[in-house]
């Protein structure tokens, strides 16, 4: 019986020691695939900023190539008063069709 006994106690530490080392490569591993995310989340932020960015760098070139457009200040009146919206928009709408009032009345009222 006494034996039966030792051999039961000396089986846990050499458990506990297996359990140890198992322990210590699921650290090593939980560390090496958070590290792996960390990077992964890395790129995914820098992609979309890079993305942000240049979609303002379109929006500013955009706004740019339209504030280039000559429009008449008659144009912009008609259109304020007879589809009642503000200036900016009739401004707008003239730029965005070249400063062509029939093409911007078509737009407004589509």
């Amino acid at each position: 019986m006494e034996g039966d006994e030792i051999e039961q106690n000396s089986a846990v530490p050499k458990a506990k020691k297996h359990d140890s080392g198992a322990a210590d490569l699921e650290r090593v591993t939980d560390y090496a695939e958070e590290k792996e995310i960390a990077y992964d989340m890395t790129n995914a932020i820098a992609a979309f900023d890079e993305r942000r960015s240049k979609e303002r760098n379109e929006k500013a070139e955009r706004e740019r190539e339209l504030a280039k457009v000559v429009i008449k200040k008659a144009d912009v009146d008609l259109i304020v008063h007879e589809m009642e919206i503000p200036r900016a928009e009739a401004e707008r709408s003239l730029r965005e069709n070249q400063g062509d009032l029939v093409q911007s009345l078509i737009q407004l009222t589509n």
